[in-house]
């Protein structure tokens, strides 16, 4: 579908590429702000790039609204004609599933909860379908996740699961949003997976936690260093199950700066990928661990 364009206010442009979210709108945001960025276009001061859909902030002083909106339309067109092929990482991200600080958490959240009966764990896994919670944290570490966009809250993750749309995890967020939720817990909510970067307020179903710090404002972490936020949007994550003695491993592995996560760039073509979805991605996870 076309784009569509509107003005916030003096200064900022909204695109929207899609009505609904899929590969194939994420693929023409993220071509349409490259192509903003390359072109460097004179009054442009800021590009925030969403899932579907991404704002300009722009000073009119130094650009008409009009002459604006004529040169992202350009690019528009030239984004569509383009090959879908983007050079990205593959990440490797150890999850402690079930782990005892979300599950407490959850627990005193309960009246909040679609069931309060059980755990976030067990109605994901019921209304998606799966017969145990084990066989649902296979399916959601089994495939990987595209990073859309990243952002709400500094350095979070919004994840889309690269499977058919039939076999994607979709689970409701909480009836009332929580007002606690542990710092990198791993989440879900609607179509759209996250990594909690810091602790606070949150309305996403609790499935575990990684050890692996995302975001680091001291940059302190050692894979930090450069630049504070972890993730970038078309990045994409492979969960990894561990257990308490090795998620316990992890973190001393981070806090004495020896925690390196397995990092892969690889060639991501969504013409390749949509022909043979699983094919493809057992080549992306043979690229991550080199086999």
């Amino acid at each position: 579908m076309p784009a569509r364009f509107t003005f916030g206010g003096d200064e900022h442009l909204f695109v929207e590429c899609s009505d609904e979210m899929s590969l194939e709108a994420f693929f023409k945001s993220l071509s349409m702000t490259k192509g903003v960025r390359e072109s460097v276009i004179k009054g442009i001061t800021e590009i925030c790039p969403a899932n579907a859909s991404f704002q300009i902030k722009f000073d009119p002083d130094l650009i008409k609204p009009d002459d604006l909106l004529r040169e992202i339309k350009a690019i528009e067109g030239a984004a569509e004609t383009a090959e879908p092929v983007i050079t990205t990482r593959i990440v490797e991200i150890p999850v402690f599933y079930n782990d005892p600080w979300t599950h407490e958490t959850l627990m005193r959240f309960r009246e909040r909860h679609q069931e309060p009966t059980g755990t976030d764990l067990d109605y994901a896994a019921r209304v998606n379908g799966y017969g145990t919670v084990e066989d649902f944290i296979s399916a959601h570490s089994g495939s990987p996740w595209f990073v859309s966009m990243v952002g709400f809250v500094a350095g979070l993750p919004f994840m889309y699961q690269m499977v058919e749309r039939q076999r994607q995890i979709e689970v409701p967020k909480y009836l009332r949003p929580r007002t606690d939720t542990p710092r990198l817990t791993v989440g879900h909510g609607g179509c759209f997976g996250c990594i909690y970067s810091v602790r606070g307020a949150g309305g996403y179903q609790m499935f575990g936690i990684t050890p692996m710090p995302i975001f680091d404002p001291t940059q302190s972490t050692s894979y930090l260093r450069e630049f504070m936020v972890f993730f970038r949007p078309g990045d994409i994550v492979k969960f990894r199950p561990i257990d308490r003695d090795g998620y316990d491993q992890a973190v001393e592995d981070v806090d004495k700066g020896r925690f390196a996560p397995p990092i892969r760039e690889v060639s991501f073509d969504l013409t390749k990928y949509q022909a043979d979805i699983d094919g493809y991605n057992a080549k992306l996870e043979a690229a991550l661990y080199g086999h």
